[in-house]
């Protein structure tokens, strides 16, 4: 599976249940916070995984690096009754939970629990390496959900914090977001443009190196 060990493919699907779990759950209970009973009303005010995993979008992430969970409904009309940051607020819950969650991760790795230099010595991944690669999927969710392309939560935070006279203009090309973003990925390697690589892969070596103490 595309030069995947079995242990990377187990602890991939672990951090995944959990990371994807999370990130959706949070961006429910914070409309449910805000006032929108959307995502309660529609069964997403849950931590049960099957409410939230996208089966195709998960096994995408497992093999090519990135991948999607199934969004979370809300009412943008509710949420601004509550505060007119309520749309940002909510998106941004995912990936900050994704950021705790690394960090959580880190702090075992750096408290001894686990170390991540121990070898695997069955088809099963040591704890360190399991949660060395929890951090990194983690850091990775994080940073990839804060591209400020839709249906990225990070489209949703650009547009809170553009100017007024700005927002017109986004809202004309916001449609093409999804475009844009799959083209970035799938084509952006083949004309020299990595966006993993470019763009993610630097900042995700240096917070998680910063997270573990490496």
């Amino acid at each position: 599976m595309l030069g995947l060990s079995i242990q990377e493919i187990i602890s991939r699907l672990f951090t995944l249940v959990i990371a994807f779990t999370l990130h959706e759950f949070a961006h429910a209970k914070a409309a449910d916070l805000l006032g929108d009973d959307t995502p309660r009303a529609a069964g997403r005010l849950t931590l049960n995984p099957l409410a939230h995993l996208d089966p195709f979008g998960t096994l995408m992430l497992i093999l090519a690096g990135f991948g999607w969970a199934k969004p979370v409904p809300i009412n943008p009309y509710a949420l601004r009754r509550k505060t007119p940051a309520g749309t940002m607020l909510v998106s941004v819950a995912g990936p900050l939970t994704n950021l705790l969650l690394a960090t959580l991760g880190a702090l075992l790795i750096r408290f001894g629990v686990a170390s991540i230099y121990t070898q695997p010595r069955s088809v099963f991944p040591t704890l360190g390496g399991f949660l060395l690669e929890f951090v990194y999927i983690n850091v990775a969710l994080f940073l990839f959900n804060l591209i400020p392309l839709a249906p990225l939560d990070g489209e949703k935070v650009l547009e809170y914090l553009l100017p007024a006279q700005w927002r017109e203009g986004f809202y004309k090309i916001r449609q093409y977001g999804p475009i844009f973003l799959l083209l970035l990925v799938i084509v952006g390697p083949q004309i020299g443009f990595d966006l993993f690589g470019t763009i993610i892969r630097e900042p995700l070596m240096r917070i998680t190196r910063f997270l573990i103490g490496a």
